[in-house]
């Protein structure tokens, strides 16, 4: 499959605040049919389902803002932009669905002990399976996304509805087998299902924003095609100190490179303004900053970050 282009920052915020979008009603759709449905039958794996979507919704809603405030132009107490609004969100993300995962569980452990005669059934069955539809679908458009775009949030949410498709159909299989074999623990089991899968999605959507909490390095891919981009002038040699992080939209990097000490002011400028625009045809959102370094002939710099201070490569490990 070919490589989709990349997007312009105001691309990305367009597809990235339609996807929420998209996803905020599929989340309303969803636990509206559950909690009708539930009503009428009393499964337990259903109602577990439909607190899950009520979550849902919620997450689905704190995406839709904090996308929307992340890709906010930055200003005078923010000058590196508000990208880290997707972090945030994708961290009451996680805790909404370990809040999940224990209400379902506990619904889960009372339905074993205590099993309810389920009724409705094939109703049930039906919200079921139209409710792994929208959710795979949803995951589809929200795949498509994220090739075009780098949203943390995004990806938070879409770990969220992949934990949901499995649980979905942990439920569905529940439901029906319940109805099948007329054994209502099986319901119960199902919802013990759910729960776990819940509570693996959330430690993975941790994860993500932690890692752009923390100013995490981008891929060793993502690096080596930046230096590969700034070292296509052979005038510009040894790219070292190569910083890069994520921010929401927004991606920053900073590097210092060689070039030869005899250039004016004006022509090591002209050839680092080129390597900006090289880097920025790959990486439309990049916030650059490239130190020029005349070969052979600079001292040591950089303060507490600088190459002295954390060894020769220390740095540039990947």
């Amino acid at each position: 499959m070919a490589a989709q282009p990349r997007l312009s920052l105001a691309e990305a915020s367009v597809l990235t605040r339609r996807i929420t979008l998209a996803s905020t009603g599929v989340a309303l759709l969803l636990v509206t049919l559950k909690a009708v449905v539930w009503t009428l039958s009393g499964s337990v794996a259903l109602l577990a389902s439909a607190a899950d979507s009520a979550l849902d919704l919620l997450a689905s809603l704190i995406t839709f803002f904090a996308v929307r405030y992340a890709a906010s132009p930055p200003d005078a107490e923010h000058r590196f932009g508000h990208g880290k609004a997707e972090a945030f969100a994708s961290l009451m993300q996680g805790g909404l669905v370990f809040a999940s995962a224990a209400l379902i569980g506990r619904e889960a452990i009372m339905g074993l002990v205590e099993p309810q005669e389920m009724r409705q059934e094939g109703l049930a069955v039906a919200v079921m399976l139209v409710s792994t539809l929208l959710t795979a679908g949803l995951i589809t458009a929200q795949s498509y996304v994220l090739r075009r775009t780098a949203s943390v949030a995004v990806a938070g949410d879409r770990a969220h509805y992949a934990t949901d498709l499995a649980s979905n159909a942990a439920a569905l299989i529940g439901i029906a087998a319940a109805a099948v074999l007329g054994w209502n623990g099986l319901d119960a089991i199902a919802a013990l299902v759910v729960t776990a899968l819940l509570l693996w999605g959330a430690i993975s959507v941790f994860r993500e924003a932690a890692n752009q909490l923390m100013d995490r390095e981008l891929p060793h891919e993502a690096r080596e095609r930046i230096k590969a981009l700034v070292t296509q002038d052979p005038g510009l040699t040894d790219v070292h100190q190569l910083r890069t992080r994520a921010s929401g939209p927004y991606v920053h990097m900073q590097m210092h490179v060689d070039l030869d000490p005899a250039l004016s002011l004006q022509q090591a400028h002209a050839a680092v303004v080129a390597a900006e625009k090289r880097i920025l045809a790959e990486f439309p959102s990049a916030d650059i900053i490239i130190h020029p370094d005349p070969r052979g002939a600079a001292e040591p710099h950089g303060g507490a970050f600088a190459e002295t201070a954390l060894g020769k490569r220390g740095l540039n490990e990947d």
